[in-house]
């Protein structure tokens, strides 16, 4: 399923007053064919992934692509879901029809208008990502799910308020070096520590800068096979890239392990026949901060139980052996669901080719990405290196 990221282009992720999710690909669907030098006539495909499931009254939205060129008319579109992990699911189908031959160029569009509804509107709308026979009564939405994810987790290892706060502050302090983010505010550990008007509590014992940010935004890619992108001005190989699936229910799981995320990694190491050490950075998934510490436990940082020394002890600071989320994360970037995991593998490539302006690390070599959809239910992890 080898294939090649040759091409990108990524809206500023906020509100965007006036613009639908039609008007978002529009942003960013022409923009990725010219940043990968190619017309919409060499394009074969075309995915959209989007989450919907209330934030726009607009659904079946594949063929929008179609309006900003009519090029792109009667070429095969297809919208792709699974939840918070929608993009990466739609860069997935998109590798496969590379690696079956069915196409050459595939454009991938991730796109998401969270801000056109109401906050009670917004929160129900995220917990069908939940399994709603048993979690919809949950207070807090999406929030209440990893507050009690949060509460169970301090049951069994302690009080982690200091960890989870030095999570927020590292990765809004990165996001201050990357334009496209939605919120570029250096946050104090002290700040996001404690409960304030300013940080109220939402959830558990989650905090206001312990959750992510409702967001507009569209992220796209432009996939090809090795061959092909061995001849263009940029790209990114995929070393390999895993897909991983657990229960839904939380009743049916340890939700104090991202078991999912764990297999997820592990299939994406094994693959690319290497380990974490073999890293230069890793973007991972912090729609709240206990599921970043979470993910250190899971891909092997630490052992389960100790996930609060990988940042306490400086390891996933950008300086650190392993930083993690230097673009910022979903915590100071944002989460316009379905444009999230397109997003994390674009700020790996801008790494990888050395683009990433004020955010560059020191010649980075292998980058590891984590999405999800759900509690660490749709895992999806990719491993990222430069083609030469």
């Amino acid at each position: 399923m080898t294939a090649c990221i040759v091409g990108w282009s990524h809206t500023p992720f906020g509100k965007h007053d006036g613009l639908d999710v039609e008007d978002l690909i529009g942003k960013v669907a022409l923009a990725a064919l010219d940043d990968a030098g190619i017309s919409p006539d060499d394009v074969d495909e075309i995915v959209v992934g989007n989450f919907n499931e209330g934030f726009s009254p607009q659904g079946f939205p594949s063929s929008l692509v179609l309006q900003f060129d009519d090029r792109f008319r009667f070429k095969p579109a297809t919208r792709v879901e699974n939840a918070c992990a929608t993009g990466s699911a739609a860069i997935h189908q998109g590798m496969k029809s590379i690696g079956a031959k069915k196409a050459r160029f595939v454009l991938v569009v991730g796109v998401e208008k969270m801000t056109g509804i109401s906050g009670p509107e917004i929160g129900n709308t995220l917990l069908k990502a939940s399994y709603l026979k048993e979690e919809a009564d949950i207070e807090g939405g999406f929030a209440g799910v990893f507050g009690r994810i949060a509460q169970q987790y301090f049951q069994r290892h302690g009080d982690q308020s200091d960890a989870l706060a030095a999570i927020a502050s590292k990765n809004h302090k990165n996001g201050c070096a990357n334009p496209l983010a939605q919120m570029r505010k250096d946050l104090s550990v002290e700040f996001c520590r404690e409960i304030s008007d300013k940080n109220p509590l939402v959830a558990g014992p989650l905090k206001r800068t312990d959750c992510s940010l409702v967001s507009d935004g569209a992220a796209a890619v432009v996939l090809t096979d090795v061959d092909t992108a061995l001849s263009m001005r940029k790209a990114v190989v995929f070393r390999s890239a895993a897909q991983v699936n657990d229960f839904l229910p939380m009743s049916r799981r340890d939700i104090v392990k991202f078991e999912g995320c764990e297999m997820a990694w592990k299939k994406a190491l094994g693959e690319a026949k290497l380990t974490l050490n073999d890293l230069s950075f890793v973007e991972t998934h912090d729609c709240f901060t206990i599921a970043e510490l979470l993910e250190y436990e899971a891909m092997g940082l630490t052992p389960e139980g100790q996930g609060a020394r990988a940042v306490l002890e400086g390891w996933t600071q950008k300086d650190g052996k392993l930083p993690v989320n230097v673009s910022g994360g979903l915590k100071s970037k944002g989460h316009p669901i379905g444009a999230t995991g397109v997003s994390m593998h674009i700020m790996a490539s801008m790494q990888l080719t050395g683009t990433a302006g004020d955010m560059q690390l020191a010649n980075p070599k292998l980058a590891g990405i984590f999405n999800m959809g759900g509690a660490a239910v749709a895992n999806y992890c990719s491993i990222l290196e430069p083609l030469r």
